[in-house]
């Protein structure tokens, strides 16, 4: 089997269960508050994160970690997972978990938005017209069609699952490559992020424990949307020999997140969330592709 095969199979892992985070979250919701689901998994995360770091041998790099990267983790793990998180999950427990999910995944624009006044960069023609059709397909989802009104949904609820691509932006511009082994980044931030929880957990609902059959889904909150998933997506990144052949497979799991949570989950899918998704996704992809070098023709 080649390297790029296993690329391929890692990344179909990746999308598999990331499609089943946001039943998951609705699950874990019926039984949980939104802090104590972040409690909770962000536990089981670092846990795991310990647990692979040993695996692969590379607990003695962690304690070779220098001031400015734990300075660092600690910025880092408050952003994501803690604000992060915080945001989505509580967005999750207001919204209908197709509406959540779909506003959430419009981050890529939000990045590109950001990166003006933190980066210093300008926006192309194709950049602006991307954003502007991501933003159309958002309306759409938020208001399930009825762009006049909104309905039932909740605005907060919206404001929330917007925010959260506002932070997941920030986070990955300032997660810059500096050198450090991804997955001692990932274990420190969700160190510091657990830390940060628990603070906040303390001073809000307490820290609870769980009926018994919220544990499942609070545990696999915890390792197939968090700590696993990410190792097998950068373990995939490493492997394949172009990261735009894998990274398209992505734009997959919004639909198919959709078709778990209508059968899972039981919501009724609206025309309007699948429309609006399908906007935001094709301006990712339309960005994506327009940013790309021309190719010389022969």
């Amino acid at each position: 089997m080649t390297k790029q095969t296993k690329a391929y199979i890692l990344t179909l892992m990746v999308v598999t269960f990331w499609a089943t985070a946001a039943s998951a979250f609705k699950i874990a919701l019926r039984d949980v508050s939104p802090y104590t689901l972040l409690f909770y998994s962000t536990l089981f995360s670092s846990i795991c994160l310990f647990i692979i770091l040993c695996c692969q041998s590379k607990l003695a790099l962690l304690f070779k970690s220098n001031r400015n990267s734990l300075a660092k983790a600690t910025l880092l793990g408050f952003l994501n997972p803690f604000l992060y998180y915080v945001i989505l999950f509580k967005a999750y427990d207001i919204l209908p978990g197709q509406i959540a999910m779909s506003l959430n995944y419009g981050w890529p624009l939000v990045l590109t938005l950001l990166s003006v006044p933190i980066l210093g960069q300008s926006l192309s023609r194709s950049q602006l017209l991307a954003v502007l059709i991501s933003f159309v397909g958002a309306v759409i989802i938020s208001t399930r069609g009825n762009i006049l009104s909104f309905g039932d949904v909740s605005r907060f609820g919206v404001l929330l699952a917007v925010g959260s691509t506002l932070i997941w932006a920030v986070f990955w511009l300032f997660n810059a490559k500096d050198g450090l082994d991804p997955v001692i980044k990932l274990f420190t931030g969700f160190t510091f992020g657990f830390l940060y929880t628990t603070l906040f957990c303390l001073f809000t609902d307490g820290i609870t424990i769980p009926s018994a059959h919220a544990w499942p889904p609070l545990i696999y909150v915890g390792l197939f949307e968090m700590s696993i998933t990410f190792a097998l997506w950068l373990t995939a990144l490493q492997l394949t020999t172009s990261a735009a052949r894998i990274g398209n497979l992505i734009y997959i799991t919004p639909f198919f997140s959709l078709l778990i949570l209508n059968s899972v989950v039981g919501e009724k899918i609206y025309p309007a969330t699948f429309f609006g998704l399908a906007l935001i996704v094709g301006s990712i992809l339309f960005q994506e592709w327009m940013s790309r070098p021309q190719r010389k023709s022969l």
